[in-house]
């Protein structure tokens, strides 16, 4: 099920949950707890902290009575016979979110557990990839956002100028998208708040996570947060990788950072506790439930009925054992316990089948008269009742094929009071990572798994002792509390504690070293370099009016020395019309693109016009006045830039940004013109097959022949979704950089830059580089049997020689190579006197 928990502070918080509620006879609804380790870790913890928990509630609003108010259900209070984590959840600390039949199964059944789940659990060849079912998961997360804003809003209206923040606590693959729509609405609202993920399952590897066709949205989505929250170090590192080689977002690993939309993202492992003394507690209450002949031992197994718990594997492997030492035979009871879970999923009703089959299938072959191997439960079984059959079994076997965490291992720890069991336990559980003291076996080797009980069975008391002390001792200490308390921490909520090392918060600013990493094997010492560069947002910052975003004097100067190196080539390609460009950067040397590479001026005064039709001349003026006549208000205006119309409205109240923006595009869209969205603006363009991609490439070509792409390397950084256009068109033939301030933003970039100071940063390492890059001498052949010779140094500065025939001059010409004396230098070549000269092919 779906949460989103909201902590407002320390002693209350702000939590969105699951109730399984059902219409009842004397009630609208009766409450039930959820079942899963989400809610058992959870709970107690939004209960302690008098939060709020914002989820769905189990029922659909179709099956409501129809005296029932749909809009807001109210979940009864819990029976005081309750014992379940959720029973000391208030009412109206709960808030329902509603969502209709339909959209709930593509939601739930479609996209979450038919894609997500297997293939954050490594299960690739069972997830169904379907367009409807992501736009459902969009729409639902949507709407899980609305609600968890609603009460924010509320919130935020009791706060003070010395209240702490209030912090929304945001979990699992059913909410990976929540989180930028909350920070967006909350950022154009000024609802304060802090935003945390916790992902309850495996994070995969890049080469399995790059199969979903929207990763770069999901991973958007949770980078949205201040802190991302992962079970186990391995899966913060998977994701912090997905988020360098998909986002091309700037990180850290050694300090578990990710940078994206200017903000540094923490990532951190926060293994999961349970309420140790809680089980405890049960463990010593808990009735004798199971009935075995004398000395019996018996080993356990609980699990949802799902595939990515290896329950076949394990009834084989338990098979495999009584095959390898019949010894055991009528002296151990294996007890499988499986928890119905999607019983309207095929896939899962033919696992039951199965199940169902091999349970008979081996006790058809081992039962005796006084005894059966396997004892089957299928069905939902107490926590008190669990709490029984952990504290008698011998063995707890714990061996899934793929698991975020697992809860159970934990729970069998807490409840073994009496004499010592074993926990025997796959390493592709999160627990596993931790938890050094069990029995260790690959679930998929089934006859490991079969000698790992026989060990554990016949394992010595005082080994079980030890082995179990650490165990418990553990897992006392790093339960639900501090799990929480580990939690605050890292969204920087709790002050750490003395002898606790804290990790940065922040990312370091951009330095030229990163663009070592980006840059220096591409760029390489001998080939031409390209630069084509967006002005507003990459050279220049972003500004309320066009006519203020001037580019920074130490851009201008790093760009003039670029511009004047001849081993670099620089155009600026923008959509402000050409002359405006021009006049703002004003830098000689330079190629200008307008209007989005419609028009384009050469530094030789060459220029370039695409072609319009005729018809569009009289509809730019006309859609003209009818953007002042209609829309000009409010803080928005128009830019007339020629061929294209420029609607600006980031002065615009944000309540009243929707409908003036649908108007404008729809009036745009009446009089035949493309709309371009950017920045807080509309572009009216003109329908011609034409952009900043179609552009660039023209612009490479006419500088550099047909064959550009192999004489030169090339570096392309923009800010906007025009951008996008040559980005695409410039994809395994240059290096690209998105400039994204923004909270979600899809691109086909390269790299990522989070400011115009991160260009600057670029542009300041490709002026080193080229600079420290060996001189380079030219020979060529003139008239009269002259020759000149042009040696290039730094800043581009060239020494010239001309020298006559090797027959009448001290300098010569022997076996096909030019010595060059430095008698021969004049005065300005004698600057590089002390460079190492080349011999070079004449």
């Amino acid at each position: 099920m779906q949460h989103v928990c909201s902590l407002l502070e320390v002693d209350s918080i702000f939590s969105v949950l699951s109730f399984a509620s059902v219409p009842g006879v004397k009630r609208n609804v009766e409450r039930k707890s959820s079942a899963g380790g989400l809610v058992t870790a959870v709970a107690p913890v939004v209960v302690e902290c008098k939060g709020l928990w914002v989820g769905w509630p189990g029922i659909f609003a179709e099956d409501l009575p129809a005296h029932a108010n749909k809009d807001a259900l109210k979940i009864p209070e819990s029976d005081p016979s309750d014992i379940t984590p959720t029973a000391g959840l208030k009412s109206d600390q709960v808030v329902s979110v509603n969502v209709g039949k339909d959209i709930f199964n593509l939601y739930y059944n479609g996209c979450c557990n038919g894609t997500f789940w297997p293939l954050f659990h490594s299960m690739s060849d069972r997830a169904i990839f379907s367009a409807e079912s992501w736009e459902a998961y969009a729409q639902v997360n949507t709407i899980f956002a609305e609600k968890t804003l609603e009460a924010l809003r509320k919130v935020n209206e009791t706060l003070t100028s010395d209240s702490p923040v209030p912090l929304v606590w945001i979990h699992d693959y059913h909410l990976m998208n929540a989180a930028n729509i909350i920070r967006q609405r909350a950022d154009e609202e000024n609802l304060k708040c802090k935003l945390g993920f916790f992902l309850h399952i495996p994070f995969p590897p890049w080469d399995i996570f790059r199969l979903f066709p929207r990763d770069d949205e999901v991973l958007q989505g949770m980078l949205g947060c201040d802190m991302v929250g992962f079970h186990i170090e391995d899966y913060c590192l998977n994701f912090i990788d997905c988020c360098h080689r998909r986002l091309g977002c700037r990180v850290d690993r050694k300090a578990m950072l990710v940078e994206h939309g200017g903000r540094t993202v923490r990532v951190r492992p926060l293994p999961i506790g349970i309420p140790f003394e809680r089980f405890v507690q049960m463990a010593k209450e808990a009735p004798q439930l199971l009935i075995k002949s004398g000395d019996q031992k018996l080993i356990l197994g609980v699990d949802r009925l799902d595939y990515t718990k290896g329950l076949t594997h394990r009834l084989r492997a338990f098979e495999r054992l009584l095959e390898k030492h019949p010894e055991y035979k009528e002296q151990v009871i294996f007890l499988q316990i499986a928890v119905p879970s999607r019983t309207d999923v095929k896939e899962y009703q033919d696992l039951k089948e199965e199940l169902d089959q091999l349970v008979g299938a081996i006790n058809g072959r081992f039962t005796t008269p006084n005894w059966s191997p396997i004892r089957y439960i299928y069905g939902c079984v107490s926590q008190d009742e669990l709490a029984g059959f952990y504290r008698e079994a011998t063995i707890a076997l714990v061996t899934p094929l793929r698991d975020g965490m697992n809860l159970v291992a934990k729970e069998f720890v807490a409840c073994q009071i009496n004499k010592p069991g074993v926990l025997v336990m796959s390493p592709f559980a999160g627990a596993g990572e931790m938890m050094h003291e069990a029995l260790t076996v690959n679930p998929y080797e089934l006859d490991d798994v079969a000698e790992a009980l026989h060990r554990g069975l016949s394992m010595p008391e005082d080994e079980r002792e030890v082995r179990m002390s650490h165990l418990r001792n553990r897992e006392r200490i790093y339960n639900v509390d501090y799990w929480m308390k580990s939690f605050l921490k890292a969204m920087g909520s709790l002050i750490a504690e003395d002898g606790e090392e804290v990790l940065p918060n922040t990312m370091a600013p951009v330095t030229m070293e990163d663009f070592d990493d980006y840059l220096s094997k591409y760029v390489g010492s001998t080939c031409k370099l390209a630069l084509l560069l967006d002005y507003d947002g990459t050279l220049a910052p972003i500004a309320p009016h066009p006519d203020l975003a001037t580019i920074p004097d130490e851009t201008k100067r790093v760009l003039e020395r670029l511009a004047h190196n001849p081993d670099i080539y620089v155009a600026v390609v923008s959509g402000r019309n050409v002359e405006n460009v021009k006049g703002m950067v004003g830098i000689e040397n330079i190629t200008y693109a307008g209007n989005h590479g419609l028009e384009i001026s050469h530094p030789d005064g060459t220029k370039f016009v695409h072609p319009m039709p005729l018809a569009y001349e009289d509809r730019v003026s006309k859609l003209l006045q009818a953007l002042q006549e209609e829309l000009c208000h409010d803080g928005a205006w128009v830019e007339n830039k020629g061929a294209v119309l420029t609607f600006h409205y980031r002065e615009t109240p944000v309540p009243l940004r929707a409908d003036i923006v649908s108007r404008a595009e729809k009036l745009m869209k009446e009089n035949g013109f493309n709309v371009g969205k950017g920045h807080c603006v509309l572009e009216a363009r003109p329908p011609v097959l034409w952009n900043k991609g179609r552009a660039s490439i023209y612009i490479l070509r006419t500088a550099f022949g047909v064959d550009w792409h192999e004489r030169v390397r090339i570096i392309y950084a923009g800010d906007d979704v025009t951008d996008e256009d040559a980005i695409q068109a410039l994809k395994g033939m240059a290096i690209t950089f998105r400039v994204t301030p923004s909270h979600t933003v899809r691109t086909a970039a390269d790299r990522r830059l989070p400011s115009t100071d991160s260009v600057l940063m670029m542009l300041k390492w490709v002026d080193r580089h080229m600079n420290q890059r060996k001189p380079r001498l030219r020979l060529n052949s003139g008239s009269s049997n002259k020759h000149l010779l042009s040696l290039v140094g730094d800043e581009g500065m060239h020494s010239q020689m001309i020298f006559p025939d090797a027959n009448d001059s001290p300098s010569y010409f022997t076996n096909g190579n030019a010595q060059i004396f430095k008698n021969n230098f004049t005065d300005n070549a004698k600057r590089n006197e002390d460079r190492v000269f080349s011999m070079i092919q004449n």
